[in-house]
């Protein structure tokens, strides 16, 4: 065989094997494609219903193809940016204050048993309540709406990340805390060597969860008297029969929230020390 066959079919298999990783990922997202192409056909059926329905034609603009036009404009005037950024903010607040609040008492009710003997009860019972039932008390305890909704978004955050982390400390095996104890750890190094890297991946569980409750309670909290965020903006939309920018704006707490789950998911593979 001569050199530049040779050559020839090197740089042939060259290509399939760099060609192999972009396959690969094609072949992920059809499964994907799917879905959404069939959430697209429901969609546009539905809208095709409703615009073509005496009854219902004035909300023919939930259609796709008046949302997509809505969202062209609300991205290209800019007017979403400070929206987004402002409901983004309120979310991140509640988070870090469930996380600052949850993960410590997590620690603690995991760890003593006798501690989550008393707090399991009233705990469980707290949990149970509707973050959105806290409003009125909400509203008489803070001076500002955003604090109000900061604090209904701690609400529904602090839960899941609580007994995340608990279910994670219990779950840590008893002979490493002795082992840890004959060799002379103290209680801030057995916290930060042990139970903390242990923990990791129960503590980003409770956090992806707490997200996704936050993002779901975020808007019919920020219909109180703030004017901004996407809830304020459905609101207003809704008020102004803007039933495009509606859907629009539904669109765009459905992106955000779906990426805001994704990042929660690599964290958590991130942080899985059992992953190889």
């Amino acid at each position: 065989m001569s050199t530049q066959t040779t050559q020839a079919l090197s740089g042939a298999n060259g290509a399939q094997v760099n060609l192999a990783p972009v396959i690969s990922w094609l072949a992920a997202l059809r499964y994907p494609a799917i879905g959404i192409t069939t959430l697209l056909a429901l969609w546009w059926l539905g809208g095709y219903v409703v615009a073509n329905d005496p009854d219902m034609w004035a909300f023919a603009n939930f259609a796709p193809a008046p949302t997509f036009s809505a969202l062209y404009d609300l991205v290209a005037s800019g007017d979403i940016w400070p929206t987004i950024v402002s409901s983004l903010y309120r979310v991140l607040i509640g988070l870090f204050w469930g996380v600052v609040i949850g993960v410590p008492v997590g620690v603690l009710i995991g760890y003593v048993g006798t501690a989550m003997k008393i707090a399991n009860v009233p705990f469980q019972f707290l949990r149970m309540i509707s973050p959105l039932a806290w409003m009125p008390i909400a509203v008489l305890a803070f001076a500002t709406w955003d604090a109000a909704i900061i604090f209904l978004l701690v609400m529904a955050t602090v839960w899941p990340i609580m007994f995340s982390t608990a279910h994670g400390v219990r779950r840590i095996d008893p002979n490493w805390f002795k082992v840890a104890k004959n060799l002379g750890a103290s209680g801030p190094q057995m916290l930060r060597r042990i139970i903390l890297p242990a923990i990791m991946t129960d503590v980003m569980a409770g956090i992806r969860l707490a997200v996704g409750v936050a993002w779901v309670v975020l808007v019919p909290a920020e219909y109180l008297g703030v004017t901004s965020g996407l809830g304020y903006a459905i609101n207003d939309a809704r008020d102004t029969l803007a039933y495009d920018t509606l859907a629009a704006i539904v669109l765009v707490i459905g992106l955000i929230g779906y990426g805001l789950d994704t990042i929660c998911g690599l964290l958590i593979k991130r942080f899985n020390w059992h992953v190889e």
